[in-house]
């Protein structure tokens, strides 16, 4: 018989083909949703195992466009991480769908049987009008899950978490150190680990042998590594902040190397210091930057004569480019960096009745002007001078000191530098009450820190030519010169030696003198200048697996050129009075993963002999 209850039908087909058009909807990518449910009507419902086209050929076709410069690999990775997305989410539709139609099959018997009696009979019939309302509201629902489950789109994460970038870098390293015969060894002094530690007590009974001093006769064997890794996140509006973190002995800032075996040894853990942190602000397709924290060096640097090619800057720095042709354009940068920030309750031994040392901050104010010109698709030249003023880190006299022992102060012990590398010529800072404390032997006691004897302002001229005729192969040839503007020679031209030097007395220099037959009596053959040439031939940077380049250049950097603190750390050991030629080359091992070898020669330029060559292998890795 059949069964006219209106009520009972509707409910039953509602449910089944309900169902089903859940069924019918998700083969959407691929068929008419009404062709499969006409198909399935009188049958189980089922989908197509069809799987999405595969995108090897598109890829391939992508590759052959970057490798014929038509699109940037960027743009090329772009749309390949499409098409896999789109080939998922296909993928992904019809398996479930599969899994749902064996559901809607099961359910509408269920449903069909609850609602007619044995032996009812029912004709089934669906307005095309509500097949479509039913099918737009099921597949609005899929969507709406697959959007917020994130399983429509494989490798990518939620909006917020596609803003943020992660990067790295891996490097290890054989660095080896040999010294020649006839460097000398026992006036070396380690003008740094006096000033970064407890002053040093001139007095010639007590200390007649022990200055701290640095190695020149041994030859070393060491391996090291570092590791990076940052972390970048677009804030929207032109804002991105950045964070980084290094490995690192010490917190150097011209070396993120951590020795093995050093720290403890034994297998010890090393240590991980903040190398970035910073906000910047981008406007005008990036031809405006402005930089607030710990940031990368924002001054054009071609060569490592002046600055330390991964030095971090502190501070807030502006960079400007102005396009006034397509192939010309000019750029400039400045910047205010705090180097050293005097501690608040400096002068915590002082007796009651004396007031706190005075603060003794020091800065570097920086500006740099240049331009670059194309000549030729793939060739340009660059030039750009900058000038850059240290404030504050000349070392000061001290008002008369009654000093007891090490840990007493005096007032401008702050004056001394922090760090340092070697090189800068330095003086003694105190001025020491005569008779006022003596040792067992009854020698006066005499501890002295030690300062920069003269002011840095150095002139930078820095210019780079590249000459790509043969691209990928480039020539580029790169130079800079510097001069210490602020440089007085008659604050050192003094005569006076070290041998011959009153300890209680502030005001005389230390080093870089010249020849004499004791080699510490000379007068001052420190300078003011310095200049650094360099030609590298074959690929500008090493990305891909064959990439490679050599280059030779020569560095002569005399005493007081610059702040020793801030330059390269492999030539010479680090440090300015130095001159002397190094090689080098760059192999591609795969991607982003290449090796390097260095030979660097070093000889002093003033003071006594001093000679290191320095053979440094790479093997570097990047994400």
């Amino acid at each position: 018989m059949f069964d006219f209850n209106p009520n009972a039908r509707r409910r039953a087909y509602l449910l089944a083909v309900s169902l089903a058009a859940l069924v019918a909807a998700a083969p959407a990518f691929g068929q008419s949703a009404d062709r499969a449910a006409d198909r399935t009507e009188a049958k189980r419902p089922r989908v197509s195992d069809a799987k999405p086209v595969s995108p090897n050929a598109t890829v391939g076709l992508l590759n052959l466009m970057v490798k014929r410069k038509l699109l940037t690999q960027e743009e090329a990775d772009s749309l390949i991480q499409q098409a896999d997305t789109e080939a998922y989410v296909s993928r992904q539709a019809a398996k479930d769908a599969r899994v749902k139609a064996d559901e809607a099959a099961k359910v509408a018997g269920e449903a069909a049987a609850a609602a007619n009696p044995p032996g009812t009979r029912h004709v089934t019939y669906v307005p095309e009008i509500v097949k479509r309302q039913i099918r737009d509201e099921l597949k609005k629902e899929v969507m709406a899950k697959a959007q917020k489950e994130n399983w429509a789109s494989p490798g990518m994460y939620p909006e917020w978490a596609q803003r943020i970038r992660f990067y790295g870098d891996f490097r290890s390293r054989y660095h080896g150190s040999f010294f020649p015969q006839g460097n000398a060894q026992a006036d070396a002094i380690n003008f740094n680990a006096i000033n970064s530690g407890s002053p040093y007590d001139l007095s010639d009974t007590t200390n007649p042998y022990n200055w701290p001093t640095y190695n020149t006769t041994q030859n070393r064997n060491q391996v090291r590594l570092r590791a990076r890794l940052g972390m970048e996140a677009d804030l929207a509006y032109g804002f991105n902040a950045g964070v980084r973190i290094a490995t690192g002995e010490s917190n150097s800032p011209v070396s993120t190397n951590q020795t093995m075996g050093g720290s403890g040894s034994n297998l010890s853990k090393y240590s991980v210091w903040l190398d970035r942190g910073y906000l910047k602000y981008e406007a005008f397709d990036r031809d405006l930057v402005l930089s607030a924290g710990r940031f990368d060096n924002p001054f054009w640097s071609p060569t490592d004569l002046v600055w330390y090619r991964e030095l971090g800057f502190d501070g807030v720095a502006a960079q400007g480019r102005y396009s006034v042709t397509p192939d010309f354009s000019v750029f400039g940068v400045a910047g205010a960096f705090p180097i050293f920030n005097t501690d608040f309750n400096a002068g915590s031994n002082l007796p009651v009745e004396q007031s706190k040392f005075p603060s003794h901050d020091r800065w570097l104010f920086g500006a740099q002007l240049g331009f670059a010109q194309r000549f030729a698709p793939v060739s340009e030249f660059r030039f750009a001078t900058a000038i850059y003023d240290f404030q504050n880190v000349q070392g000061q006299t001290s008002d008369t000191c009654f000093v007891a022992n090490a840990s007493n102060g005096c007032s401008t012990d702050l004056t001394r530098p922090m760090f340092a590398q070697k090189g800068n010529t330095y003086m003694t800072l105190r001025n020491l009450a005569s008779g006022f404390a003596f040792n067992n032997f009854g020698s006066e006691l005499q501890y002295q820190y030690f300062g920069l004897a003269q002011k840095y302002r150095p002139l930078v001229v820095s210019g780079s030519l590249d000459l790509g005729e043969f691209h990928p192969y480039h020539i580029v040839i790169d130079g800079e010169f510097v001069w210490n503007t602020a440089f007085d020679r008659s604050l050192v031209n003094n005569g006076v030696g070290m041998k011959s030097l009153p300890g209680n007395v502030a005001g005389y220099f230390y080093n870089n003198r010249g020849p004499t037959p004791d080699r510490t009596l000379g007068a001052f053959d420190g300078g003011d200048k310095g200049w650094m040439g360099r030609v590298t031939v074959g690929n500008r940077e090493i990305k891909h697996l064959g990439d490679w380049n050599v280059h030779a250049g020569y560095k002569y950097l005399e005493s007081d050129a610059t702040l020793d603190a801030f330059a390269d750390s492999d030539f010479g050991l680090g440090g300015t009075n130095l001159k002397g030629y190094f090689l080098g080359a760059n192999l591609g091992l795969s991607d982003n993963v290449w090796s390097s070898v260095r030979w660097l020669s070093a000889n002093s330029i003033a003071g006594l002999p001093y000679a290191v060559d320095v053979l440094v292998v790479d093997l570097n890795a990047k994400f």
